[in-house]
């Protein structure tokens, strides 16, 4: 009797050991096919990607006005708040035109949508890194997978039976936060989606166009005090004309500051005007009004520019100090002679005042 207890519990210790060696050489095995240079990881996540796809239907929050008033700051601040998508970069849809609001037509086929829409800033950030401006030294992972953005764009859309314009806004915006692989703000409930784009609603028919597309949609527009924008604006590239000329810079700050008083006197409380100079000397109240203004809970994270949630330096004109938000381009106007002091007084003090008439005060 005691034999064949032995022999049970020797047989039973031989099944274990094998299952064992077993388990061991499956796990051998599946290490060395996973770091073999086969490619079949890529296909894991595509189909992982692919089989979890998670809906961008939030409305866009467009960050709009003239470039160098603050508007990359500010898609920066908005950058990382648990109820907020933000786009990271800026948001280059333009079509046919980079300054022209996207028509599509229903008519055209998705592939041709995804081709308008796409942005190839993403190729250039996946291969190089996020820079926040040229001057800077450090780049920031930005792991993105073009081929599986339009993977999930198709596959979005092949979903819906009767498409709508704005079913392919949010393919694209599901597209593009889906192929994103290293976003550390991809789960929870989205009130909305943040893009900022340089001079977008400075045209009359872009704005309805985008009130078309997101009838719930917000526009936010940064006005800057035309003495610390003109030092920022011509120096920021200095091979380009656009600024070069005093005058000719001047005519584009008024066209600018005409703009956003037409959007906010036509969309009323769907567009918001903040100061620069608030903005960068009073941030707490100012993203806490604009907390309010999208009805999202203020965070602590509102007060620093981030990128995918690692604190970013600014876009900065001039040498760099700090990463954080800049206090000294509020006196920009230093820079400047006395004659060009003049001539900004002369052509933008009367428009500018109009706007600050309507400006949030804080």
């Amino acid at each position: 009797m005691i034999k064949l207890k032995n022999y049970k519990k020797t047989k039973k210790a031989k099944r274990k050991a094998r299952r064992k060696a077993q388990a061991e050489a499956e796990r051998i095995k599946m290490r060395r096919e996973a770091l073999r240079e086969n490619g079949s990881h890529l296909n894991d996540v595509y189909r992982i990607s692919l089989e979890n796809i998670t809906p961008v239907t939030a409305p866009l929050v467009l960050i709009s006005q003239i470039q160098r008033s603050g508007g990359s700051l500010l898609s920066q601040l908005f950058d990382g708040h648990p109820q907020i998508h933000a786009h990271p970069s800026e948001l280059m849809i333009g079509y046919p035109h980079k300054h022209t609001w996207p028509k599509l037509d229903l008519s055209d086929k998705p592939d041709r949508w995804f081709d308008i829409l796409f942005e190839d800033k993403v190729i250039e950030h996946f291969k190089e890194g996020y820079k926040k401006g040229k001057r800077s030294e450090y780049a920031f992972p930005f792991i993105f997978l073009p081929p599986l953005q339009k993977q999930i764009f198709l596959k979005y859309l092949n979903s819906i039976e009767s498409i709508k314009l704005r079913d392919i806004f949010d393919a694209y915006m599901t597209s593009y936060f889906g192929a994103w692989l290293n976003n550390q703000n991809n789960c929870g409930e989205k009130k909305f989606v943040t893009a900022f784009r340089h001079r977008l609603t400075m045209r009359d028919e872009n704005v309805e166009s985008f009130f078309e597309i997101y009838p719930e949609g917000r526009i936010i527009s940064v006005i800057r005090d035309p003495k610390n924008w003109y030092p920022s604006a011509s120096r920021h590239n200095p091979k380009s004309k656009k600024f070069r000329d005093i005058n000719g810079a001047l005519q584009q700050w008024n066209e600018n500051a005409q703009s956003i008083l037409r959007n906010k006197e036509r969309w009323g409380d769907k567009v918001s005007i903040i100061k620069f100079e608030d903005l960068v000397s009073n941030t707490t109240s100012v993203m806490q009004y604009l907390a309010g203004f999208l009805e999202i809970q203020f965070d602590n994270i509102l007060l620093f520019p981030t990128f995918n949630k690692y604190p970013i330096n600014a876009n900065t004109s001039f040498d760099l100090e700090e990463s954080t938000i800049l206090k000294d381009t509020l006196s920009r106007y230093k820079t400047l002679s006395a004659e060009e002091l003049q001539i900004i007084d002369a052509k933008t003090t009367d428009q500018y005042q109009r706007v600050i008439d309507v400006v949030i005060s804080f």
